[in-house]
């Protein structure tokens, strides 16, 4: 099992803020929108630096996004802030029809996504949001893992010409990926390559992958583990590639199962190669009030959870 180490843990909406901020510096056509959230999305910097090219439209989330459509019309590349709960389920209507129907060049940018926004409890804790917007067409979902990779995602949106959904969190992760990384949307990440099981996973649940194949690796176990950070386009190429040698899967994700990276993988897997997969993920449910890493082991995300389902699906496997 290789091994990886990180000098620090940082939030990931610190990785977009300082992304946004380098674009502020080398893109001028670059426009940031927020509702009523900037400190909490990081946005601070790219208000000072440039508030001709900065709009706090207040809690108005809807018009937010009808602003950011109309702004891609004279050339503006918008990239809108606020919580994945407002920036998905508060304004479908208006992503779905103002954003990809029309094809749109809009960033949406997603922090305090999942249960990890901890004590905020169930009402803003959406863990549907990577469904909801992986089934409008055209639209891409990007799910970084660290500060690195999502400052890294956020720069490289910017060159994506269409719509982006960018989901990060409040919590402070493992800062592991390389900080000069050129992140390529729909290219996966191998992390670690073995024989015995595949682990794809994505977000804050990657750390938590490269913590199970250290416990597997104990037991004599070798785990293949994917960084998914690109939902859609999904890299089919790498998830095949690997199932077909380690004949199994484990797909991990802080999401509802229902609609996730998961339901991807498998739908991949029964239109071109059935095999055994096991689900970590939310099971059909709403989160709760608590610390983020009490509701993860609550709900089943962590990392003693991805270890039972590796020797689950390794059982299964014929």
């Amino acid at each position: 099992m290789k091994k990886y180490t990180y000098t620090e843990k940082k939030d990931t909406r610190s990785g977009f803020g300082a992304g946004l901020s380098e674009l502020g510096k080398s893109n001028p056509d670059v426009v940031a929108l927020c509702a009523d959230l900037t400190g909490s999305l990081k946005m601070d910097a790219f208000q000072k630096a440039h508030p001709e090219r900065f709009f706090q439209i207040g809690i108005a989330e809807a018009n937010m996004i009808g602003i950011a459509a109309g702004l891609t019309i004279g050339g503006k590349i918008p990239f809108t802030g606020t919580f994945a709960n407002f920036s998905t389920g508060r304004v479908y209507d208006q992503i779905r029809q103002s954003i990809a129907y029309s094809h749109k060049n809009v960033k949406i940018c997603a922090s305090h996504a999942g249960l990890t926004l901890g004590e905020d409890g169930a009402t803003h804790q959406i863990l549907e949001d990577i469904g909801l917007m992986k089934m409008l067409p055209g639209m891409v979902v990007i799910n970084p893992c660290d500060y690195n990779q999502t400052k890294a995602a956020t720069i490289a949106i910017a060159k994506h010409h269409g719509p982006v959904y960018l989901r990060f969190g409040r919590p402070t992760v493992p800062n592991f990926t390389p900080a000069d990384q050129n992140f390529e949307i729909g290219k996966a990440v191998m992390l670690n390559e073995g024989t015995d099981v595949t682990i794809v996973a994505t977000g804050h649940l990657v750390w938590k992958a490269i913590e199970a194949g250290e416990k597997l690796a104990e037991k004599g176990i070798s785990a293949e583990i994917i960084n998914i950070h690109t939902i859609k386009p999904l890299d089919e190429e790498a998830i095949l590639k690997s199932i077909t040698k380690t004949k199994c899967v484990v797909t991990a994700e802080e999401h509802q199962m229902h609609g996730g990276l998961g339901d991807s993988v498998a739908q991949l897997l029964s239109r071109k190669l059935p095999m055994p997969q096991e689900f970590v993920a939310v099971n059909d449910s709403f989160g709760e009030s608590g610390t983020p890493d009490q509701l993860m082991v609550k709900y089943g995300l962590d990392t003693s959870n991805i270890v039972t389902a590796v020797e689950k699906v390794i059982a299964r496997k014929k």
